[in-house]
Parts: C-alpha cells; sequence; structure tokens
C-alpha cells in the first residue's frame, strides 16, 4: 500500500522564534564550555563558547565599520574551518547576507556567484595549491578585475597585495576598537533579526545550467537546529567530525545543529586526512556522503580479499555470503545459516574491530546525505552494528526533509518526514515537500522560482519516490534523469550507477542511453584497485591513462558489468562501456562539489565518446 501524504506531528517551536546569532548568545552563557576542536601548529586544540561570540562580535563590528550594511551580500571562499563559522555568524550578526563558495570552485565560478549575488565583500582563506587548481586567493585575484562590486578581499592567512586586498588581522583591529566604543551595539543588532530574515544564498552546484541562488532564512536553520535535536540525530553530549564543505547546506545543518545543541564541534584538516583526524578526535558521530561509505566498504573488501592464504580465502567466503544476505534483504526475505553465523564471529566481528580503531572507537552513528547510499552498502555497516541515519533534502529544502531515526532505521528509504514537515508524492511520482524547511525562492530568478514552488508553499524537488504505509520516502530517481530509451523503456540511471559503485574497481560511472537504443555507461576505475589487480597478473602500469587500455583490466570491468545486469531486465542492461582516461573529478568539471555526476557536463564533453558506442551493429 502507497501513502500519499505523509507529516510527522511539528516540534513545539518548529517554525523557529530565534536567528542564528541568539543560538549563539544562548550557548555562550556556559562561556567556559568547549564549543569547538581544531588542529592549529600540529596540535589540536579546544575552544570554548566564550571565544567563539568575542571572535564574532569584533568582527562584526568590523564589517560594520567596512560599511557593511543590513542586506549587503558578503561572501566566503575558505575551507571548512572555525574561521568560516566566524565569518559567517559574523555577516549575520551585521544583518547582513552570507554568500558562500566551494573551496573547490573555479576562476569562473567564483566570478559568476560574486557577480550574481553582488557581494561587497569577500573573505579568502589563503593562496595554497588545491589540489590540481591553484590556490583560491590566486583565484580570485585572475577574476577580481571583473568583479565589480567587491570592494575588499579579506584575506585570513598570508600576504596582501594591492588595494582591493586586506589582511584579516587588519580588520579586527578595526573591529575590536569598535567594539570597544559601542559594546551593546552586537546584542541590539542581533536581536533586530528576524526569523524569515534572509540568512544567505546557497548556489546550487548544479549538474545542468547556471547555479542558482537559493535564498534560505534564520527561520529555515532554527528549525533545522530544533528537528535534529528532536529526532535524536545529534544531542548536546555529543562530539561531532565536520569535515563537509560549508558551502553545502548539509554542513549548514550541521552548524544550526551545533548551534542549537551546543556539542563539541571538529573540524577536520582535510578530507585527505579525515582517517588519521577520527583516530586522534574520536568524534561519537560523522555527518559524511555516501562516497565515503563507498570507499569505506571498498577498502574493507579489497583489502581482505587480497590477504594471503587461509585468511584471504576465509574473507572471500564470508563476503559471498554477505552477498547473498544483501541481496535477501533487499527483496525483503530472511537470510540465516550456520555458515553465516560462522562468518560474523571469524570475520565481520574483526572488520567491526579494525573499522572501531580506525574511527577512533567512539562512534555511535553516521548521517549520511547529499546523494543516495547504496543499500547493499548500508547492509554492510548495519550488519556490523553501526547506525548509519540515511537522510534525503535539497539545498532548496535546507537539506533534511526526511531522515531515518536511531530507533527506526529503514534501510533503502530515506525515513519518515522530519516533525513540522509534509511529504506527498504527485500524480507523476515527483516528490513534494512543504514546510519550515522550504526555501523563500531563487535570487534573482522569479521564474524558475515560480516553476518549483507553488503559491500554498508546495516545493517540487524533481525527485521520484514513493511513501510506504509507515510514511518512509523511498527515493527511485531524479525526475530529469530518468532515462527513455529507443525503446520506450524508463530507465533510472542512479540505481544502476550506485550498484558498480559498490565493487572496489569502480571509482565512478555515467549511464547513457536517453532516446538511444541500448545502455552505455562511462566508467572510471580505483587506481589503487586496478594497480593491484595488474600487479597480481604481472603487469606494471606506469600512468592512470594505461589502465584502461590494458585487456585484463577490460575483462575485469567486464566481469563487473556482467554481474550488475544479471540483476536488470533486459532493456537495463549496460551493453557497452569505456574506461575513461582520467578519473571523474570537481577540478575538470564532471563532480559537483557534493560528488554526483554532472550528466550534461560529462555528456557534452564526451559526446565523440559515446557517440563511437553506439556505432557500428547494435546491441543485441
Amino acid at each position: 500500500m502507497r501513502a500519499e501524504s505523509q507529516m510527522v506531528a511539528p516540534v513545539a517551536g518548529a517554525a523557529g522564534t530565534k536567528n542564528l546569532v541568539e543560538l549563539l548568545l544562548h550557548q555562550a552563557r556556559d562561556a567556559s564550555k568547549v564549543a569547538a576542536t581544531q588542529k592549529k601548529n600540529g596540535q589540536w586544540q579546544d575552544v570554548s563558547w566564550g571565544y567563539v561570540l568575542q571572535e564574532v562580535k569584533v568582527l562584526s563590528a568590523a564589517l560594520v565599520a567596512q560599511g557593511v550594511k543590513p542586506g549587503d551580500r558578503v561572501a566566503i571562499f575558505s575551507a571548512t574551518t572555525l574561521q568560516w563559522m566566524i565569518c559567517d555568524l559574523a555577516i549575520s550578526a551585521a544583518h547582513a547576507i552570507t554568500v558562500p563558495i566551494y573551496s573547490s570552485n573555479t576562476p569562473d565560478e567564483c566570478r559568476y556567484i560574486l557577480n550574481h549575488s553582488e557581494s561587497t565583500l569577500l573573505f579568502v582563506d589563503n593562496d595554497e595549491k588545491d589540489a590540481k587548481q591553484a590556490g583560491r586567493l590566486t583565484r580570485i585575484r585572475q577574476r577580481l578585475g571583473e568583479c565589480p562590486t567587491v570592494r575588499k578581499v579579506i584575506v585570513f592567512e598570508g600576504p596582501v597585495s594591492g588595494d582591493r586586498e586586506m589582511a584579516l588581522a587588519d580588520l579586527l583591529a578595526q573591529g575590536q576598537a569598535e567594539e570597544k566604543a559601542q559594546p551593546q551595539a552586537f546584542e541590539a543588532r542581533a536581536q533586530a533579526v528576524k526569523p524569515d530574515d534572509t540568512w544567505g544564498f546557497i548556489y546550487t552546484s548544479g549538474t545542468t545550467g547556471d547555479p542558482k541562488g537559493v535564498i534560505l532564512t534564520h527561520g529555515n536553520w532554527a528549525y533545522q537546529a530544533e528537528t535534529t535535536r528532536a529526532i535524536g540525530l545529534m544531542d548536546p553530549t555529543d562530539s561531532v567530525m565536520l569535515f563537509l564543505p560549508l558551502a553545502h547546506s548539509f554542513a549548514q545543518v550541521v552548524k544550526a545543529a551545533w548551534l542549537g545543541m551546543g556539542f563539541r564541534l571538529i573540524f577536520a584538516e582535510s578530507v585527505e586526512k579525515l582517517l588519521p583526524n577520527l583516530m586522534e578526535t574520536k568524534p561519537s558521530v560523522l555527518p559524511a556522503v555516501p562516497r565515503v561509505f563507498e570507499k569505506v566498504y571498498n577498502n574493507v573488501v579489497a583489502n581482505g580479499s587480497a590477504a594471503p592464504g587461509m585468511k584471504g580465502k576465509l574473507f572471500r567466503w564470508a563476503f559471498r555470503l554477505f552477498d547473498e544476505y544483501a541481496e535477501a534483504k533487499r527483496k525483503g526475505t530472511e537470510f540465516s545459516s550456520l555458515g553465516f553465523s560462522l562468518a560474523q564471529k571469524l570475520v565481520f566481528k574483526k572488520v567491526r574491530k579494525t573499522l572501531d580503531e580506525k574511527l577512533g572507537g567512539h562512534m555511535r552513528l553516521f548521517v549520511s546525505g547529499g546523494a543516495p547510499l547504496s543499500p547493499k552498502i548500508a547492509y554492510f555497516f548495519d550488519l556490523l552494528g553501526y547506525k548509519v541515519l540515511e537522510g534525503y533534502g535539497l539545498t532548496e529544502t535546507s537539506a533534511p526533509c526526511n531522515c531515518n531515526r536511531p530507533e527506526k532505521i529503514k534501510i533503502g528509504t530515506v525515513g519518515q518526514a522530519l516533525p513540522g514537515t509534509e511529504v506527498k508524492i504527485a500524480a507523476d511520482g515527483e516528490i513534494l515537500v512543504r514546510g519550515p524547511c522550504v526555501m523563500k525562492g531563487y535570487y534573482k530568478n522569479p521564474s524558475a522560482t515560480a516553476e518549483v514552488l507553488e503559491q500554498d508553499g508546495w516545493f517540487h524537488t524533481g525527485d521520484i519516490g514513493e511513501l510506504d504505509a509507515e510514511g518512509c520516502l523511498r527515493i527511485t530517481d531524479r525526475k530529469k534523469d530518468i532515462i527513455v530509451t529507443a525503446g520506450g523503456k524508463n530507465v533510472a540511471p542512479q540505481n544502476l550507477e550506485n550498484t558498480l559503485k559498490t565493487y572496489p574497481l569502480i571509482s565512478q560511472a555515467m549511464v547513457y542511453g536517453d532516446k538511444r537504443p541500448y545502455l552505455v555507461v562511462l566508467i572510471t576505475v580505483s587506481e589503487e584497485a586496478a594497480s593491484k589487480l595488474l600487479a597480481e597478473k604481472g603487469i606494471q602500469v606506469g600512468s592512470y591513462a594505461e589502465l584502461g587500455k590494458k585487456p585484463e583490466l577490460r575483462a575485469a570491468v567486464q566481469d563487473v558489468i556482467a554481474h550488475v545486469n544479471a540483476e536488470q531486465p533486459p532493456y537495463g542492461t549496460l551493453k557497452k562501456f569505456e574506461i575513461m582516461e582520467a578519473d571523474f573529478s570537481q577540478e575538470t568539471g564532471e563532480l559537483t562539489p557534493s560528488l554526483k555526476v554532472k550528466r550534461k557536463f560529462c555528456s557534452q564533453k564526451y559526446a565523440a565518446i559515446i557517440d563511437k558506442l553506439y556505432e557500428g551493429k547494435s546491441a543485441d
């Protein structure tokens, strides 16, 4: 039986009577309590709520002294740090509007956001090289001449250059004088901010077209702060590790929950250092995107399967049984056997112990969001005894509108609606959402707003799904991503892609086939797993580009696709594939900052490769 709509009773005061700065003031009443932990000069250091408040006060006064007026836009281009949070809260306390920019954004993307938002000031953290890109300050300097509204670029660290750049230390010196002269001004400004006032514009990473500036309010985030506590997503005693980009709404929910509950927030040094940071700081909650869970799972499988002798044989036997277990779970049937019970004791218990050590030993739960989590991977963590709460939402719904609860995890669904939020399924299967989480609209884009936001408050998500009898939501695909083959069959590409990525050999996948006679897929491989596979066959490869040319690797990828195809109807099978010469990345444009494949971009960039897969005789 499919329920047509679902709403959980609202939390008292869920619409929110506070803004984010008032939440900070509330937490800072216990000024000595630890608010955050960050690494400085090679050492982890705790920071109190009193310190955070004082830093926000000084910086807010400095912004006002710099001429920032209510409603002005101030952008932040930085990695995820405590200083990012302080800047954001100071902007709110100046009654201005925050414009986050992803730390991975290109110079052209930065220019677009700065000009579209008409930002007057820009915070930049430093000029350290970032992956394959130049430092953020260099990227800004490359386009600053084309951003006329930006009066000043304020640099956290390192030397500045020219009249339009200013060191954060110099700005703070101004703020200290201003704060000393008018000590009461901060709270007066904070109290003037109403729940319906705009907190900021989050620019959607956009799998197609230019990004849109989503207008989110203080009330949106106050609501999220209240509901995350109400459903037990986090609690005041937790230590939460944050590595997610603060230009993403998922990270902003963590920030709102931190301000609402006052737990200790730990800032990871970087994504690359996440694992050692977890071991060093021992958090109890880790919010993460599915890619993190995929990597953990694939590393366990790859390392265990490669173990020598009896240990490797035992591991491979146990995971063959796990495959049967996960498939039975997916079909809603029970799976138990003496062998599987033995595998749990001999193998999975040890896997849990190893992961506990790597995760710091205090992990209470994980929160998964930003993209769909493969049920098979969810079953793996569940089997080990970990709680993974998968949620669902969009930037336009200030992140979660649905989420599994710690006491009720229904794998394969994203749980029930948050308290006070309504969810229903339209006649064409589209998920509609209404409630305190929904955005005001798109900045300077009333036509796009009207396309997705009805006058009675219902927001059209663009996702396809269904509600079960318990009100749990199951996402089946993006409305615009659904492939309609030349034979008129509908195929959900994300399901195929997520299944492919449960195999350690596969890094990324993009399924294609709209209005075509059959489905094809662009594959990128895990360099580590592919190199190990070839090395076992006595083949040494010097570069990633050479990997895909090896027939042994193509055969291994073909085996993976054959396994996936075995579970699909004939029209949903992948007929041909191509191994790409480089992995997909944000820097080269194939992935959004939340690590989702940009379908339109990839389809255009690799059109020649895709067309070649359809040349000659049609696939059977």
